[in-house]
């Protein structure tokens, strides 16, 4: 049987009957796309994930991708690459692509439910998938040259990578040093070594396009140190006719020099790349004949960092579903109420701290996947003014204000929910292969550092995603919270869940307000300030990303709440009873044990000192 379990009511739910995604369905730019038609692409791959998918998920620990050092090759394992095309047969994923490149385009906030079914049944498949969405980026940024270069990547199904990090640089993409050296016939050769590239050699496809980050040589004005030095070029594994994307024969010098051994997701390959350090010249082509790299990228990288929530996401619903069914079925001890010794044994669902466990799994998951859609719906609203020659700039703020709580948020509230709660349900049953648990805990890991640590984000959200926004996405966000919070949503019923999430706002509130004037402190010009002031944001920022993550999800479960109440009202059948009455005591239980808790952490942040800032290294 599968592993893969999948919750295709509750994604239809938050599409269709909380965030209203009807009013973007049947017209342009998704004209040929109604709520039918989605409901039944859904479907499809609902099955798909779980027939086609997920039975190769368990092999990666038997069968790896197997590294030749000598050929710098890779040979998959034979059901993985089964599966994977079977996924790329299918062609969901030009629903990702606009008119041009793709044939009928999907609204992101349906792209991304079909993605969640793909990367809880086998997230490296969707990973190895990404050629045509980087494609995209190709299309979106490119010259004629390049347009057709994306067209081929879709077309022929050629894998692509994004190329950033070096082994000295880490995180700090701006410290890197490989190098683009311009050629007399327009492209350039690249020269440097890149690390943890994810799926950087496989022989899945023909060919694999690398967009690799490199700084130009001897280009005026272009070149500098850091990030902004950096130019974005096109870097083939094969070489191959443009007009055509016939391969030549040739051997480009974009060469694999070692596949990292990991602790998780290990049919997902992780390459050292070396360009030009064989012999042989790593020959590309500059996108869009523009030195604007990083800038160009950060397309990839957004996507890739809601890729990595969603991947996140799905696993702890899968988890939290497994782990459900695994508490239905076991028998063990008695009732509390009944303790004595010849008291029948029950399932361990009778049990308090069990109901406790699986109702955080749940209240989590649910609302985890409210935040992927709600963060999808301003990529709609994005894609759609694209699509007119527009541009809502507002929507565009609050989606980049999300991304980070989408990914770290996410990526770390699900790790430690399968590891603490999913896993522990099974109790030591959990540890051993014959559940996917434990693979499940060891390949979300992975979910909380690539694409930006979480550490990362935190700063990310603060300094750019409010400081350098000037709040407006934040208040947005913020206003759209409390205007429901003021309106007569729940009819009475979600009273105390309404105030609960009342004081999380204004906690959530003051700690924005809280490091806002510590930065303001440490800027030179401060009066009485004290420029090591700026630590105490850094000691926080991971905390807010936190806190402003459970105030939305918060608002977004009650949304839902609000919803199923109405629906409680109506006639319904027995698993629709028991749904929407799950939705209301998801919400009224996440409200219940996690919003008190933002005051405590609000008054963490705000006695916060420079004691750990001053503790001297070998004190630790």
């Amino acid at each position: 049987m599968s592993h893969y379990k999948s919750n295709l009511r509750d994604i239809t739910f938050n599409l269709f009957e909380v965030l209203g995604r009807d009013e973007v369905l049947g017209a342009a730019p998704y004209a040929d796309i109604d709520r039918e038609t989605a409901e039944s692409i859904l479907a499809e791959v609902e099955v798909l994930a779980r027939t086609k998918l997920a039975p190769s998920f368990s092999d990666h620990e038997r069968d790896q991708p197997v590294f030749d050092p000598q050929n710098h090759s890779v040979t998959m394992p034979k059901e993985f690459a089964k599966s994977y095309q079977a996924w790329m047969d299918a062609e969901f994923y030009r629903l990702e692509l606009p008119e041009g490149l793709g044939d009928s385009p999907a609204p992101p906030s349906l792209t991304w439910s079909i993605a969640e079914l793909v990367l809880g049944a086998n997230p490296p498949i969707h990973m190895y998938g990404a050629g045509p969405k980087f494609g995209h980026v190709i299309y979106a940024n490119g010259t004629e040259r390049d347009k057709k270069i994306a067209r081929h990547i879709v077309d022929r199904k050629w894998g692509a990578t994004m190329v950033l990090t070096e082994p000295d640089a880490g995180s700090d993409v701006g410290a890197g040093r490989a190098k683009a050296t311009r050629n007399d016939d327009g492209t350039w050769t690249i020269t440097g070594v890149k690390r943890f590239i994810t799926s950087g050699e496989h022989d899945m496809s023909e060919n694999i396009v690398h967009l690799v980050l490199a700084r130009p040589v001897g280009v005026e004005g272009h070149g500098g140190p850091g990030t902004k030095g950096l130019s974005l070029f096109l870097v083939p594994k094969h070489h191959f006719d443009i007009e055509t994307g016939e391969l030549t024969g040739e051997r480009n010098g974009a060469f694999v020099t070692g596949v990292e051994s990991k602790l998780g997701i290990k049919v997902s390959t992780t390459c050292e790349l070396t360009f030009s350090g064989h012999g042989t010249p790593a020959k590309g082509w500059l996108l869009g004949e523009v030195h604007d790299g990083i800038a160009q990228m950060f397309q990839v990288i957004e996507y890739a960092r809601m890729m990595v929530g969603t991947k996140a996401i799905a696993t702890l619903s899968t988890g939290y579903l497994n782990a459900l069914e695994y508490a239905k079925t076991r028998v063990q001890g008695p009732d509390m109420i009944n303790p004595g010794k010849d008291a029948p044994r029950v399932t361990i669902t009778h049990h308090p701290d069990v109901r406790r466990s699986l109702l955080t799994q749940k209240a989590f998951v649910e609302g985890m996947r409210s935040l992927v859609l709600y963060a999808a719906t301003f990529q709609d609203r994005v894609a759609i003014a694209e699509a007119r020659g527009e541009h809502d700039q507002l929507a565009e703020r609050v989606n980049d204000l999300l991304l980070p709580i989408v990914k770290g948020y996410g990526s770390e509230r699900s790790w430690v929910l399968l590891g603490t709660e999913s896993l522990q349900t099974y109790g030591g049953s959990g540890f051993l292969t014959d559940y996917p648990i434990e693979q499940y805990v060891r390949d979300a890991k992975i979910d909380t550092l690539y694409e930006g640590t979480t550490a990362i984000q935190g700063q990310d959200l603060f300094f750019r995603k409010i400081v350098k926004d000037q709040g407006q996405a934040l208040g947005h966000v913020s206003s759209q919270i409390a205007e429901w919070l003021a309106s007569e949503a729940g009819n009475g019923q979600l009273k105390e869940e309404r105030a609960l999430l009342q004081r999380g706002l204004e906690d959530a509130g003051t700690m924005v307000g809280l490091l806002i004037q510590h930065l303001q402190s440490a800027q030179p010009d401060a009066a009485e300030g004290d420029p090591r002031n700026v630590y105490k944001v850094g000691l926080n920022t991971s905390r807010l990303l936190m806190s402003l993550g459970d105030v939305v999800i918060a608002w977004l479960l009650l949304r839902g709440a609000e919803v199923a109440l109405e629906r409680l009202n109506g006639e319904l059948s027995e698993s629709e009873q028991a749904f929407y009455e799950g939705k209301v005591a998801s919400a009224r239980w996440f409200a219940a044990t996690v919003l008190p808790k933002l005051t405590a952490e609000r008054k963490i942040a705000e006695r916060t000192t420079l004691d750990p800032m001053d503790l001297a290294e070998n004190a630790f």
